[in-house]
């Protein structure tokens, strides 16, 4: 049994780390979009005294969050083409990645956590989608964001500091490789 389980874990780790390499494969090249989740924040929801315009009442980058931010932005620095733009959600966490990892980012709101309201949610998604699709730099974009944003624009899940390497689809974004920052 323990056998089994280390054998399988072995497996997952080789395939996680060739998925990284082709994910920084990609990345070389430039002209790619990139969905960051934010680095590590302990906990799972914002308090009830949420505001988007006060850190003191939002989950926050961990020591190890803002450890994990540094190192995305010097494997990028090292391993990819320019960063040629960084949009960030409102949220302090996803700015500190942004800043932590390239220095500075511009506020993109469409990229806060998706709105409850059906028909807000719809335009907050078309935004982003409307950035993948008009972009056509020489390096890369970087959006620094949630989840729940990651999920609803690909269908897919993403780690906390995880890079999704993505190119418009017809409805939703199409993943094109990932790189996992542990």
């Amino acid at each position: 049994m323990f056998r089994t389980i280390a054998v399988a874990l072995l497996f997952l780790f080789a395939v996680e780390a060739r998925a990284t390499e082709a994910g920084w494969a990609l990345l070389r090249d430039g002209e790619h979009v990139v969905l960051l989740r934010h680095a590590m924040a302990p906990g799972a929801a914002d308090p009830a005294s949420f505001d988007v315009e006060k850190c003191s009442t939002q989950r926050n980058l961990s020591e190890r969050g803002k450890q994990q931010a540094r190192k995305i932005g010097a494997l990028f620095a090292a391993r990819a083409a320019p960063t040629e733009r960084v949009l960030t959600s409102r949220y302090c966490r996803t700015r500190e990645t942004a800043r932590l990892a390239f220095g500075s980012a511009e506020d993109f709101a469409p990229l806060d956590p998706p709105a409850a309201d059906e028909n807000a949610r719809k335009e907050q998604l078309d935004a982003v989608l409307r950035e993948v699709r008009d972009y056509s730099g020489s390096g890369n974009l970087v959006l620094v964001t949630h989840l729940e944003t990651i999920e609803a624009l690909t269908g897919q899940p993403a780690r906390e500091g995880e890079a999704v390497i993505v190119g418009a689809g017809d409805d939703k974004l199409r993943v094109l490789g990932r790189i996992i920052f542990n």
